[in-house]
């Protein structure tokens, strides 16, 4: 055979033993949520659960993988790319195993003339080979360190506050059984929120600064051994100009008036807050429980605009999020002359305006911009001021919507929103 089919199979092999998950055909789609999260951990590359479905044969695709999708799956394992890998297993050839002729015993025996002498030889040859074998299995039996499996790890958490921010969240675990003193806590899908811990100690507080829907992860080694999910909700909107270490929060009440969802030049001045050389970015955030309602079927509906456009804000980048739970949905709006900046997020659907003309989502904001999405069955349309711009007809997969972000390059309006389906009716006009 010298096909990539026997390179690919050999591969998903090599993760049932990485991973210790077993065969791969009992993986569930959950599991490959969290290889998704672990491949893109480790190689810093996003693979998709749906496309990993495709390569281990669990959603029906003609086409054998592409190069970059086997590149990042040998990387997790190791190899520099797929070429490394096929050089370093045979370039997909499998070698049919040669009997080795045993000769040398063989001729020594036929050597000796007499019977006896031959007994001897094969009794001192027996006696050799079960020391061997017992002193190997001893050694093994004292060395061994069982694996400590998944489940005996324990990882919870709750809140200091129901709702608002910033928040406090305490981590509370046992990982006591780790071969390693210390363990990762991982506040969410960004490696930079980590912090290691004592095996020895059973709690870990940390503060949250955003409203969003997180994945919280205890970590041992470079597995993940626990995750939960963590919804931190705002208590309706809130305003926020993100920076760090610490965002700068401001009151509803700042921000609502005459019906409109606003921050003004001089609400931002009064906190010190600089619109030159670089603008900041204002954030108006509302996570909560909608109630039932998905990403693969609904109706959204609002009106906006930018308010800055000075300086290095000349772009009038605006981007508007439904968040959902481990995925997203972020429509881009900008000036026209700068829509190849622009990029749509459809949960696992993305383009870039550095790929496909955008130009559609290039707007005047000297007026109210009307933008609404309607999807049904996994169809999305989108329109801008009444007009069809852009239909998305793939990989938009089923996911719970938990909040609305606006966010503005320099500072926005926000005149309504609307968020529904046949089951929920969430509408605000300030």
């Amino acid at each position: 055979m010298h096909t990539d089919e026997f390179l690919i199979e050999k591969t998903k092999k090599l993760f049932e033993s990485n991973t210790g998950w077993g065969d791969s055909d009992d993986w569930t789609n959950q599991d490959f949520v969290i290889l998704s999260e672990k491949i893109q951990e480790r190689t810093g590359v996003a693979l998709s659960h749906v496309t990993l479905k495709r390569v281990w044969g669990k959603v029906k695709y003609e086409s054998l993988p592409n190069t970059h999708t086997l590149d990042t799956l040998v990387q997790f394992l190791g190899y520099q790319n797929w070429r490394d890998f096929k050089s370093q297993n045979g370039n997909g050839s499998v070698k049919e195993k040669t009997a080795q002729p045993v000769i040398e015993i063989e001729n020594s025996l036929a050597i000796q003339s007499s019977p006896k002498k031959k007994k001897k030889v094969l009794r001192g040859i027996t006696i050799i080979v079960t020391v061997l074998v017992l002193s190997a299995l001893i050694f093994y039996i004292k060395n061994y360190n069982r694996a400590v499996e998944d489940n005996e790890y324990s990882f919870s958490s709750k809140k200091v506050v129901s709702e608002g921010l910033p928040n406090s969240v305490i981590f509370n675990y046992d990982a006591s059984k780790s071969p390693y003193d210390s363990v990762i806590i991982q506040q969410s899908w960004d490696k930079n929120l980590q912090v290691k811990v004592s095996k020895y100690q059973h709690q870990h507080t940390s503060i949250y600064y955003y409203p969003d829907y997180y994945k919280a992860k205890l970590i041992v080694g470079n597995s993940i051994v626990s995750m939960h999910r963590l919804l931190i909700k705002s208590n309706g909107w809130l305003p926020i100009v993100p920076q760090s270490p610490v965002p700068v929060y401001f009151k509803k009440e700042d921000a609502i008036s005459n019906g409109k969802m606003t921050l003004s030049i001089g609400k931002l001045q009064e906190r010190n807050i600089k619109m030159q050389p670089t603008p900041p970015s204002v954030l108006f955030a509302n996570v909560q429980d909608f109630g039932e309602i998905y990403s693969d079927n609904f109706t959204f509906e609002t009106s906006l605009k930018n308010d800055y456009h000075e300086g290095a804000a000349v772009c009038q980048s605006t981007k508007i999020y439904l968040l959902c739970e481990g995925t997203a949905v972020y429509i881009p709006l900008c000036n026209k002359g700068c829509i190849s900046d622009a990029d749509l997020l459809f949960t696992n659907f993305y383009t870039s305006g550095k790929q496909e003309d955008l130009s559609a989502f290039g707007v005047d904001f000297n007026a109210f911009v009307k933008v609404r999405i309607e999807t049904k069955n996994r169809k999305a349309n989108i329109f801008i001021n009444d007009k069809l711009v852009y239909k998305v007809n793939k990989d938009i997969i089923r996911s719970k919507i938990i909040g609305i972000d606006f966010l503005f390059q320099g500072t926005g309006s926000v005149d309504y929103v609307k968020l529904f389906n046949n089951k929920v009716n969430y509408e605000d006009d300030f």
